[in-house]
């Protein structure tokens, strides 16, 4: 039978060679349910649980497609006989990244337990070594932009999430106390946190006792320094208590700021198409 040092060791090389494949579910196979990953980007206090772990690698796969390395160099694993760590060190970047810095590496130490005989990663901590700010001082490079932009959509998910709980707090928790919206409705603009604070509520009280969801499915994201759009169909879809789902598809595009180290919505613009022949707004169509 292996030993605990060559069952871990090949459990870490599965789940590397799998996330150089994009083969998500291998990544997750060995992980446990309550993970706590201290991750490259955001939030500064872990992505926490595995549906959470789940979410912040799709970005990280396009990035990967790219014709990234994701590949271990050193891996050393001390394992007792129901805890264990590993640390290693991994080439992780574009050709181009690679070229421009060919001793950067990505750290990465995990933390495993037993579970039901099996080892499990329950912790994971992965980062790069800082390095002279002046070489890049927006952060530019294609790994920095992937970073950036799993953080802007990891906000997506927070926003998609606190609308299906009806947490009006976790909707404003990254607008911009200057932001500036193009609502579906009049007036022309809106001005401020507060007044796009009570468009938020207006919204979250018409489902009244009904579940509501929010999602953009083809969700597209641009990252240059410390400015980011998003854009993509938004889909909201109220369910009535004890009724038929209403759904209602729009176009959306929100601009974001990172300031302070944080991505802030400064931005939004929202509309239905409008039938030239009659003037009046197209709220029925669907993709």
């Amino acid at each position: 039978m292996p030993t605990n040092e060559e069952q871990i060791r090949t459990l870490i090389e599965r789940w590397a060679g799998a996330v150089h494949r994009g083969a998500l579910g291998t990544v997750l196979a060995d992980h446990d349910e309550d993970i706590v990953m201290f991750d490259v980007p955001p939030p500064y206090d872990g992505v926490r649980g595995l549906d959470a772990y789940r979410q912040t690698w799709p970005p990280f796969f396009r990035w990967q497609a790219q014709g990234a390395s994701f590949e271990i160099e050193e891996l050393e694993i001390t394992a007792g006989d129901e805890v264990a760590f590993a640390y290693a060190l991994l080439r992780c970047g574009t050709p181009a990244d690679l070229a421009a810095a060919p001793d950067n590496r990505l750290r990465l130490t995990l933390g495993l337990r037993k579970r039901a005989g099996r080892w499990v990663v329950t912790h994971e901590h992965h980062s790069f070594p800082s390095v002279d700010s002046t070489a890049d001082p927006a952060g530019t490079g294609d790994a920095a932009a992937a970073a950036a932009e799993q953080e802007v959509r990891q906000l997506h998910e927070r926003w998609f999430a606190g609308t299906a709980a009806k947490d009006l707090d976790a909707l404003m928790a990254a607008i911009a106390d200057d932001v500036v919206s193009y609502e579906h409705e009049q007036p022309l603009r809106y001005a401020g946190v507060q007044a796009v604070r009570e468009v938020c509520a207006a919204g979250l009280d018409a489902a009244g006792d009904g579940a509501v969801s929010w999602a953009v499915p083809d969700l597209t994201i641009l990252v240059d320094g410390d400015l980011a759009v998003a854009w993509g169909l938004n889909h909201v879809q109220v369910r009535p208590a004890g009724g038929p789902a209403v759904d209602s598809w729009s176009r959306g595009t929100r601009v974001f700021a990172r300031r302070d180290g944080a991505w802030l919505m400064v931005h939004q613009h929202l509309s239905y198409p409008y039938d030239p022949a009659s003037g009046a707004a197209r709220t029925d169509l669907q993709p």
